[in-house]
């Protein structure tokens, strides 16, 4: 695959998606955003793929949307009376919409800006690692915008609505150590450890075995929706996969054998 804005890498089960529009600071745009959807379902069908990282080249994360003076809406929705509307939905949307339905972990490794939909990208991965010097939070309305990227559905998921609601009224932007105190950021690093330590984590998510990761990481999801009743039935139908898999024999004889487990996602 031919891209002109991300960076897509695989090696050792894990692949590696770098945004790299460096002088934007990462702002995405429509060929940013269906780089990331090609690559994204790249990773899904490889069954040789079992973590995902994304993140920034340069200085940034992601700033957001560009909203650059260079930056227009494209030809086929310029001039139409609802053309924000159907950018958005046709676009960032619907990578929102792909990211929450992956069922691998996703890892971002978070290097500078993750700013309003910057931010909403990063929350929108399982973990998030940031480098000491990164900086996290919600400018939309500086610019007299709002978090339509999705930030509005996902920004009190984890922070509460009250702090939420503080962060993009007031167009907060924090360093890495308070949003980890938050409830934005899963880890902080030193900066030159960033990649190193995103890589670590998404080889021993590798290292794991597959389908049972796909399915706990699926289950979560959808049990946050769920009463305890419905949960434990998902739980329940869950266990018809995962416990008449080969590899459920491979993990109890390495604990028998006291060595590391191989597991082949079968």
């Amino acid at each position: 695959m031919d891209f002109q804005q991300i960076i897509y890498e695989k090696q050792s089960r894990v692949a590696v998606i770098t945004l790299n529009r460096p002088e934007k600071l990462n702002a995405y745009s429509e060929v940013m955003v269906h780089e990331m959807l090609a690559a994204l379902a790249d990773a899904r069908d490889d069954d040789e793929v079992r973590a995902v990282i994304i993140t920034g080249a340069g200085r940034g994360f992601c700033s957001g949307g560009d909203i650059s003076r260079d930056f227009q809406y494209p030809a086929r929705y310029r001039g139409h009376r609802l053309e924000s509307m159907l950018e958005m939905r046709e676009n960032f949307h619907q990578l929102v919409r792909f990211l929450r339905r992956f069922d691998k972990p996703v890892i971002a490794a978070v290097n500078g800006a993750a700013v309003a939909g910057g931010l909403t990208l990063a929350l929108c991965c399982d973990f998030r690692i940031a480098a000491e010097s990164a900086r996290l939070g919600d400018t939309s309305l500086k610019f007299a915008l709002m978090p339509d990227e999705g930030g509005a559905w996902l920004f009190p998921r984890f922070m509460g609505i009250e702090r939420a609601l503080k962060m993009s009224l007031f167009s907060e932007v924090y360093p890495a150590a308070k949003a980890k105190e938050l409830g934005l950021v899963t880890e902080v690093v030193p900066d030159a450890e960033l990649i190193s330590t995103a890589r670590e984590w998404a080889e021993r998510l590798a290292s794991g075995p597959p389908i049972a990761i796909r399915i706990t990481k699926r289950m979560m999801y959808k049990q946050t929706m769920m009463d305890l009743d419905n949960a434990l039935e998902d739980a329940a139908m869950g266990t018809l996969v995962t416990n008449y898999c080969e590899d459920v024999k491979e993990g109890t004889a390495a604990f028998h054998e006291k060595r590391k487990p191989d597991f082949k996602g079968k």
